[in-house]
């Protein structure tokens, strides 16, 4: 029998809320309670552990003597696990003392320092932030930025966590070397800290373009809860701001922005906005929406220089067009801190290189968030960053765990709109069957190949985002939905029974 509900997740933005009750506002994306589910967490494995089993979904393992309710990754339910062996006693147990030392403040080290102290209750696990303050919601940035929420709302816990699981938080703290054959870090004055098991959660840093004049004063990212609150300092009613960059960030920050009473022109070098989760006819919806927020939008728009007119900036775009404002915000993209694995020896390509365990190509080294590299990817997402950062928690206290991959979908709110995307975005050739529906404000399209789910885009309406990833997941022979005739409503009631 199913145990009751440890976790809810929210299914807008994917936040894990733990507590026996979903909470009443999601903290990251502001969804009511009434988009939580339930969401069984999978239990630390213990020294007793007598076997494991595998997701067949996502291939998440799972070390315990039966298989969990939930899969923690994907979803999936408990039969779609299948037994994988037995396994010898977890090296972990309550008497452990290890020392673990955690780099990063973000999600992933919080995750990280929080599973370990559930596998290793005497364990010494010291979690060093770089920025200043508590670890927070990062992904509640750009609600701080609109007056939203305020900013005691952001941070991910309280200290009185921190200190009744005993994990020591250190903040402001930055490391500037590592040296994995003395298993030590050094930090500020030269102070070393030396570790048993270390976990590299060192986030990301901005992207910005080598655009002439992107480091002047009044131009900068939207990274930090500093960056937030230089713009608040700079942001009045109608002041011009212009922001480069029409992805996830520079839409929110846009928004953000234009609720603040700025106004907002929005630059995005392809000819729509967000390309990489969307089509073309979705976006419309999106940018239909920005626009009736005052922004304007201004897409095939390449920068080629900023320029500091005194009080004024002018952005100088490729084609000669020439635009002024008072701040200009650069969104696009990051780039994952490899630095201290690079000199260390550690092997990186765009980011640290780690395994399904989380283990980098040093004994004693994992990594996990947007500085790991698993499968040849970076996540760069919240959710796998929980998730990279539950398993190299786990790793480090020495129960085996694995990660199997988070299926390749968005779930967001952007703009206030409730945006989902899977599989396939743009088809590269005939071969698929596209359903689509398009009413206010809302937009619903299914790609279909041999009979079988490839891709959806659900905006406005995303109750069945769920259904969706569970048909292409679960390779659902949707053949009965090929016939010409074929609506979204069809759809909707076929994946509703699944």
């Amino acid at each position: 029998m199913a145990s009751s509900p440890s976790a809810w997740k929210c299914v807008v933005c994917g936040y894990v809320h733990r507590g026996d009750n979903a909470p009443e506002v999601c903290p990251i994306c502001g969804a009511p309670t009434e988009e939580f589910e339930p969401f069984q967490e999978a239990p630390a494995p213990s020294a007793s552990t007598a076997g494991q089993w595998r997701c067949l979904i996502c291939g998440y393992v799972h070390d315990g003597t039966e298989a969990p309710d939930t899969c923690p990754v994907c979803g999936a339910g408990t039969d779609e696990f299948e037994a994988c062996g037995e396994t010898a006693a977890q090296e972990g147990h309550s008497n452990d003392s290890r020392r673990i030392v955690i780099i990063g403040g973000g999600i992933a080290g919080v995750s990280a320092a929080e599973s370990a102290r559930q596998a290793l209750p005497k364990a010494e696990i010291l979690l060093l932030g770089e920025e200043p303050g508590l670890p927070y919601y990062r992904l509640n940035l750009t609600r701080r930025l609109a007056g939203e929420i305020g900013e005691e709302a952001l941070s991910i816990h309280p200290q009185s966590w921190y200190d009744e699981k005993n994990i020591r938080l250190r903040t402001g703290v930055k490391a500037h070397a590592l040296d994995p054959e003395q298993h030590s870090i050094t930090i500020e004055d030269d102070e070393r800290i030396p570790y048993d098991k270390l976990i590299l959660a060192c986030g990301a840093h901005p992207f910005i373009p080598p655009i002439p004049g992107a480091n002047l004063p009044g131009v900068g990212a939207v990274r930090t809860l500093e960056d937030v609150r230089e713009l608040l300092d700079r942001v009045e009613m109608n002041t011009p701001v212009i922001c480069i960059g029409g992805g996830i960030l520079g839409l929110e920050t846009a928004g953000a922005l234009a609720k603040r009473g700025a106004t907002i022109t929005l630059l995005e070098g392809f000819d729509y906005l967000l390309p990489r989760q969307l089509n073309r006819d979705a976006a419309g919806i999106l940018a239909e929406s920005a626009r009736a927020m005052g922004i304007t939008i201004q897409p095939k728009s390449a920068t080629k220089a900023i320029m500091d007119d005194g009080a004024m900036k002018t952005v100088l775009l490729e084609d000669g067009t020439r635009l002024s404002a008072s701040l200009v915000t650069i969104t696009t993209g990051v780039r994952a801190n490899t630095h201290l694995a690079r000199r260390a020896g550690l092997s990186v390509n765009q980011g640290i290189v780690v395994d399904a365990h989380m283990a980098t190509s040093h004994p004693n080294i994992y990594a996990a968030g947007d500085c790991a590299e698993y499968g040849g990817a970076v996540a760069g997402l919240w959710e796998p960053a929980q998730y990279q950062g539950a398993i190299a928690g786990h790793n480090a206290a020495g129960v085996s765990a694995e990660f199997g991959g988070i299926p390749r979908m968005n779930t967001l709110k952007v703009l206030g709109i409730k945006m989902f995307s899977m599989g396939v975005i743009q088809p590269d050739d005939g071969s698929y069957k596209e359903i689509v529906e398009t009413g206010e404000g809302r937009y619903r399209r299914f790609l279909f190949r041999d009979g079988f789910l490839a891709g959806a885009i659900l905006v406005g309406d995303t109750a069945l985002a769920a259904a969706a990833t569970r048909a292409a997941r679960e390779h659902t022979d949707c053949s009965a939905l090929m016939a010409p005739e074929t609506t979204v409503e069809n759809v909707s009631a076929f994946l509703s029974r699944l």
